[in-house]
Parts: C-alpha cells; structure tokens; sequence
C-alpha cells in the first residue's frame, strides 16, 4: 500500500486531489494537512510515500517548508505557478502538476514517484479517460469534459472556458490548457484562443465560426488552419 498526505490550504483542492487517490486502490491517505506546520508536525512522527504538495500557502510556503525537512517524502507539486518549477528540481521534486491537471497526469506522477517497477499504479479500466479534469471558477472545481469545449479564450489576468451550456472564468493561463489539452482534437489559432477542431462550422477569411462566435486567427497562426486545412 502507497501511503500519501495532501498540503494544501485549499479544501477543494483536497478534494479533486483524493477523487482521483481514491481510484487508485494502492493509494492510502493518511493526512490532509491545511498548511506546511501541520505537516511538519505529521511528518515528524510518522512516515509516508507521497507528499502532494502545494506552494502558495500561508504562514510557510511549499518550497520553504521542504527546505526544513531531513528526509522528505517524495514530493509531488500541485499548484497554478509554473514560474517555480525550475526551483522545484533543484530540490528534486518527483514531478510539478500545473493545475488544472488530469487524472493520467496525476498517475504519470504517481508513477515517477514509486522506486520498484513493480508498484508502479495501473489506471483501472473504469477509471475516466485523459479528456476529463477539475477546473477551479467561483471559488469551487468544476468537472470538465473536454468533449464539452467549445473554445477557450485569454482575458486579461482570467481565461474563459466556453462550453455547450455553459462559460466558465477561471485564473488559470491559456497555455495550462495547451499543454493539458490533445493537440489531436484542440488548435491554438490566436494568442488569445485555442479551439475545439470538431466544433468548428465554418472557416471563413481570418474567422473561425463556432456556433455564434466568431473567432479571429491570429496571423503568426495561419499556417496550423492551412494544414489543418489541407
């Protein structure tokens, strides 16, 4: 059994966190810690596999708290700051999760953190596909299909997520969702876009339609419409 705590300020994050744990039947939590002294105190007269750990947190933050520690656990970061993650490995953290993350993602993680090929973590076979993940707006998570996107936009500090019934605003940057989505089945046409392909009705001058949106094409992205194009 792979034993593993969270340290997150954020209750919601605990909870996206141990949905995906909990189809994993090798995973065991042990402790939900909501800041880095209430972890250093867990760890001090207990041991664990996994750490998931985020940065931004009161009081100590992530790195500064792993700083302290003699003989961590391994660590696997959880956050929507990827400006850290070169300091991240300078400290040898198994693996940086840019929130919003998948659950293949989370597994890939998991994976890189258990030393014996022979623990590694199967993804069961009911366990959801790469095209499902948490995105926080609100002030809650929302689960996401990506079969449900229609585009996704940049606005100013935000990004919003427009679905088939729904517009989602969320702080996570445009590029989290590049990186997270298939470039099989979403295109970045413009800096400020990336679309569904199997969306789009129409494509006409330097406007992508999708149902009532028109969507401009940035110029420096020309040339992925022409290809997809043919």
């Amino acid at each position: 059994m792979i034993k593993y705590i969270i340290v997150d300020d954020e209750p919601l994050a605990h909870e996206l966190i141990e949905e995906f744990c909990n189809l994993l039947p090798h995973l065991q939590l042990q402790k939900n810690c909501y800041n880095a002294l209430e972890a250093m105190e867990f760890l001090n007269s207990n041991q664990t596999d996994i750490m998931f750990l985020d940065l931004n947190m009161p009081k100590l933050k992530g790195f500064e708290f792993l700083r302290t520690l003699r003989q961590a656990p391994k660590v696997i970061v959880t956050t929507a700051y990827k400006e850290f993650a070169l300091e991240g490995y300078e400290l040898n953290v198994v693996d940086y999760l840019l929130k919003p993350f998948s659950f293949e993602r989370l597994v890939a993680a998991i994976n890189k953190a258990i030393s014996t090929k022979s623990q590694g973590v199967e993804i069961p076979k009911a366990a959801p596909k790469s095209n499902r993940f948490f995105l926080k707006g609100d002030k809650k998570y929302h689960q996401i299909n990506a079969e449900d996107i229609l585009f996704i936009e940049a606005y100013g500090n935000y990004t919003k997520l427009f679905l088939k019934e729904e517009m989602i605003i969320s702080h996570q940057k445009i590029s989290s969702f590049e990186e997270l989505l298939s470039k099989d089945n979403f295109l970045r046409i413009h800096k400020s876009y990336i679309i569904a392909i199997d969306k789009i009705k129409s494509i006409e001058g330097n406007r992508v339609f999708i149902q009532e949106h028109k969507i401009p094409i940035g110029q420096t992205y020309r040339k992925e419409i022409n290809e997809l194009l043919g």
